[in-house]
């Protein structure tokens, strides 16, 4: 039987899968409790010149996808018009075919603009102009698409120096989402780059009105901005890391390195690690006591391309899979924590497909009957967002925890058109436990199998989060 593209059935393919998507997930708000969406834009009500700048701007999938296109640099960051680097985009959405771009990109023209023709060189320049239209159009403001996707919280990721005054903003705008900020000190970390690392920390003593000299004094400092960004709202934190830190390391130990530091002295091996253990075993210290969830994105081999570093910077879409993680060291990092009971809530994302059913395991060692699904095997993440990936996720997170009490999906975005992510891995759950009902794996229960349907999409997640009144 042919299904329609992106009908109403959609990655829907039975009459119980149907029913839970619609009676049950549809409707649900959206907690967005991890994006990169950018705070300015949202407090400035940003409108969007056209269909280029709110769809490619930032936009490293897409991007990586035009250059394997064969698309020159100069239509993807480069100096050529916003309607040029479109119209690349029109050329290689064809070529995206079982790539969830694909999928993704007629969701957006669909959802937020009613575009149900297929994006190509033909249909390219009505569409951008349809687009364009529209984005004119206040209801096509960032607050405005927001309210739109029924978005009820959006916490963005915010470096520990950053002053949060947009965030301040937005609860003066009070125009019904909640924009929270996220504790994001990844830099507290970089210390290969001893130089780098220093300007940094007089950036934080610059913030905290302190001279950060010694090992208790970045403490202090540290401590500081936590407590400000508690008081602004934040309730998670957010850690990127290669790997999970879990070396052995003392106080004095954590004293002479930092020292070492500041006299732009070079560290071994071992004092790196030592020292990076340290500070993520105080940040995560921190967290419990502030009774905030934790996330920890693990394993991404980032900025992998040395010439493209150099010419474009940054994030620009040249970063892959890592090797699969140590589950020692894992075990290490939480059961320290753990025997001193301050395990904060914590949420664990691979990168590396091969760690799902490591995590799912993992997370079940630490748990301890403070708080359901207190550890929390993250929702698939960067390039495992995507149908199988989703799947995999959660498949391994059924066979050995707790799906009912799964927090459910992020867009973990840059876009504000991102928002039908959420749809699209509703669809693929409501689908996976639709085909167990039809299949006698699962009772033919709709209302309790619906309510966990509920709860994984939104009523999970915010009970897990202790996120202010709005």
């Amino acid at each position: 039987m042919k299904n329609q593209f992106l009908g109403d059935h959609f990655l829907l393919k039975n009459e119980a899968a149907v029913r839970l998507y619609f009676d049950y997930a549809a409707s649900c708000p959206i907690i967005d409790y991890h994006c990169h969406l950018p705070p300015e834009d949202i407090a400035s009500n940003r409108q969007f010149n056209n269909l280029t700048s709110i769809w490619l701007e930032g936009d490293h999938y897409k991007w990586r996808a035009m250059r394997a296109n064969g698309v020159k640099e100069a239509f993807i960051t480069g100096a050529a018009s916003d309607a040029e680097k479109f119209m690349a985009w029109a050329e290689t959405v064809p070529y995206t075919l079982r790539n969830p771009l694909y999928h993704w990109t007629h969701l957006e023209l669909k959802r937020y603009f009613g575009i149900q023709d297929i994006l190509c060189p033909k249909t390219a320049s009505d569409i951008y102009q349809k687009a364009n239209e529209y984005l004119a159009s206040p209801a096509f403001c960032t607050q405005a698409l927001l309210q739109k996707m029924q978005v009820e919280v959006v916490c963005t990721s915010d470096d520990p120096i950053d002053d949060l005054k947009h965030h301040q903003n937005l609860k003066k705008q009070a125009f019904g989402v909640s924009v929270l900020p996220t504790w994001r000190p990844d830099r507290l970390l970089a210390i290969e780059d001893v130089l780098t690392f220093n300007a940094y920390v007089e950036q934080l003593g610059e913030r905290t009105n302190s001279d950060i000299r010694s090992f208790d004094d970045l403490l202090q400092a540290i401590q500081q901005r936590h407590d400000f960004f508690n008081e602004q709202g934040c309730r998670l934190a957010d850690h990127g890391l290669n790997h999970f830190l879990a070396h052995p390391f003392t106080r004095p130990q954590l004293a002479a390195i930092f020292a070492k530091l500041r006299s732009k002295k070079s560290l071994t091996p071992d004092e790196v690690l030592a020292y990076q253990s340290g500070i993520m075993y105080h940040l995560a210290v921190m967290n419990f006591e502030k009774d905030w969830a934790q996330q920890f994105h693990v394993g991404a081999l980032r900025n992998t391309n040395p010439r493209s570093e150099k010419e474009l910077g940054l994030n620009t879409g040249f970063d892959s899979i890592g090797k699969s993680q140590d589950p020692s060291a894992l075990a290490r990092f939480l059961g320290q924590l753990d025997a001193q009971h301050q395990l904060a809530k914590t949420i664990l994302y691979n990168s590396n497909p091969a760690d799902n059913y490591l995590y799912a395991a993992m997370t079940g060692n630490f748990q301890d009957g403070s708080f359901p699904g207190k550890i929390q095997h993250g929702a698939a993440w960067w390039f495992l967002d995507q149908k199988e990936g989703i799947e995999l996720q959660l498949n391994a997170l059924s066979h050995i925890g707790l799906l009912s009490r799964f927090v459910g999906m992020v867009t973990d975005s840059r876009s504000f058109l991102s928002y039908p992510r959420h749809e699209y891995f509703r669809r693929i759950l409501c689908q996976i436990i639709g085909q167990d009902m039809e299949d006698g794996l699962l009772p033919y229960d709709m209302n309790w199998i619906g309510k966990m349907v509920q709860d994984i999409c939104y009523y999970n997640a915010q009970n897990y989060f202790s996120f202010p009144p709005a």
